[in-house]
């Protein structure tokens, strides 16, 4: 049965079909795959006087911001391009390893990072929102003209992945000194690393120490499988323990917390039971080798800490409100994940995406246009055959 996260995201998946429908003639659609894969603009003027009166009013302050943004895109490059090249040799070396890149949506399916309907669109809108505004934030700045602003929407058949899009004069852009230019390509991906930082001490500060106060640890959930090679099953799903379950005792002894667990799994040794009771039943499990370090003993499941609300709170201001507050936390652990990450994606050195128009500008420095735009090519195409090997890990695994 679909539950109601799922059931909004499809109605939601429903109305945005039917509004690029009523709105085909005016969306600017550009299709990679012709009929299959796509990407729509539906073009506006929202924002852009905000735009004009922010950089007026604060127009140094905004260049400057501009050239910090400089300095953290290139090094976000760095970071972001060592982490793809690094994970794939993870993914070829330790079968059991997750893929660093992959698909960020509403839907439970393999390969796909799951994130909650609302959760998911609240972060969109935010992450959207910041990244374009700052684009043409910095534009303005510069005395650079924005043609327009608008939503986007990334499409496979129906589409999938809302976004938004500030339009700077291009021609004219490509007229302006290379700091410029780098400044606002740069706008984007540091401002959602920005504002993720900022999400972080909101979360960390403020709604930790009350999440804490509101919730008590009640065992450690299961929340997948570790898949082995050729699909083999590790013990925790060989013994028929459900993705879900909850883990109160292992060997008798209370397991509150994902480290005791831990703890009594190193005083077992490969092939030895171990007596596991959950929420929902009583298993026997046969423990297996590690595939990192054959020594020791391994369940072979993904873990997390399970909570609930206390029952003092529960008592005193019953669940709603204690629910509401846990459930504004998770919004913003979410959008400290999905803008940070999202931001350095952004600084892969693909043409496309900022990361690529930044290196292709420096290549030109370096080189002449042509030489540059050759290895500026094969950059490209190097890192794009890493994000689709890390994407289709995710659904073989």
């Amino acid at each position: 049965m679909l539950d109601f996260q799922t059931i909004a995201a499809i109605a939601f998946l429903v109305i945005l079909t039917i509004f690029l429908y009523i709105k085909r003639k005016k969306l600017d659609t550009k299709f990679l795959i012709p009929y299959f894969l796509y990407f729509s603009m539906y073009k506006t003027t929202w924002g852009l006087k905000l735009m004009d009166s922010v950089a007026k009013k604060y127009r140094r302050f905004m260049i400057y911001i501009g050239y910090a943004g400089i300095l953290v895109g290139f090094l976000g490059m760095v970071l972001i391009s060592y982490g793809l090249i690094s994970n794939i040799y993870v993914l070829f070396t330790k079968p059991e390893a997750m893929p660093g890149v992959g698909l960020v949506l509403p839907f439970k399916a393999k390969g796909i990072f799951f994130v909650p309907f609302f959760y998911w669109i609240i972060s969109i809108f935010v992450i959207a929102a910041v990244h374009e505004f700052s684009h043409g934030l910095i534009a303005r700045a510069n005395n650079l003209k924005v043609k327009s602003s608008g939503f986007a929407f990334l499409g496979l058949i129906v589409p999938i992945i809302p976004a938004a899009f500030v339009e700077p004069d291009e021609k004219e852009l490509r007229k302006r000194p290379h700091k410029e230019q780098l400044s606002v390509f740069a706008a984007g991906p540091f401002s959602n690393i920005a504002i993720a930082f900022l999400f972080l001490a909101i979360a960390s500060f403020i709604l930790a120490p009350i999440a804490n106060a509101i919730i008590e640890p009640n065992g450690v959930k299961v929340s997948d499988y570790v898949k082995g090679k050729d699909k083999t099953k590790f013990p925790a799903e060989s013994a028929g323990i459900k993705i879900g379950e909850v883990i109160q005792e292992a060997d008798n002894q209370p397991v509150a917390y994902v480290n005791n667990l831990s703890a009594i799994l190193k005083t077992k040794k490969p092939n030895d039971l171990i007596a596991i009771k959950t929420d929902k039943s009583a298993y026997e499990v046969k423990l297996t080798k590690n595939p990192e370090n054959e020594t020791l003993a391994y369940i072979g499941a993904y873990l997390e800490q399970s909570t609930k609300i206390k029952d003092n709170i529960k008592a005193n201001y019953g669940e709603f409100i204690p629910n509401a507050l846990i459930w504004v936390y998770g919004l913003f652990v979410i959008l400290v994940v999905l803008n940070f990450g999202i931001g350095l994606f952004n600084l892969v050195p693909i043409g496309p995406l900022y990361g690529g128009r930044m290196l292709q500008l420096v290549l030109h420095r370096i080189f002449d246009k042509e030489k540059g735009n050759k290895y500026w090519y094969y950059i490209g195409m190097f890192f794009l055959v890493l994000i689709f090997i890390n994407i289709a890990a995710g659904f073989v695994k």
